[in-house]
């Protein structure tokens, strides 16, 4: 049975937060389009950006994230999907991500990201 499109959005969604909690570069990759591009909102700092690149060389080198294991959880909400682009929301107990997805070759990819981080 093919999984039905909002079911692979999630799981996509799932495998990138899983990747980054686990430090799991490989597992991350597979999740991104070549075009990614996440930006960072955090108070006053200045917004950031960070590209697929970046993004997959943050995890290698730092690994597994210093976050408390209880506090590695996510709760993920598909937002719309619509022929091949979707959108989800992405929230953990430290930041939200609204998440921009595209369907290439049968796969859903992570587009763009924008990320607040509460703290």
């Amino acid at each position: 049975k093919v999984p039905d499109d909002s079911s692979a959005v999630r799981a996509t969604v799932t495998n990138y937060i899983e990747a980054y909690y686990t430090g799991d570069a490989c597992r991350m990759e597979q999740t991104l389009d070549p075009h990614y591009l996440k930006h960072i909102i955090h108070g006053n700092i200045p917004m950031r950006e960070k590209t697929a690149p970046e993004m997959l060389e943050e995890v290698r080198t730092h690994g597994i994230p210093d976050i408390p294991q209880t506090q590695r959880t996510e709760q993920v909400i598909v937002l719309a999907v619509a022929g091949n682009i979707a959108s989800a929301k992405l929230v953990t107990p430290g930041w939200m991500d609204y998440v921009t997805l595209a369907k290439s070759g049968g796969e859903w990819k992570i587009l763009s990201i924008v990320q607040r981080i509460d703290n």
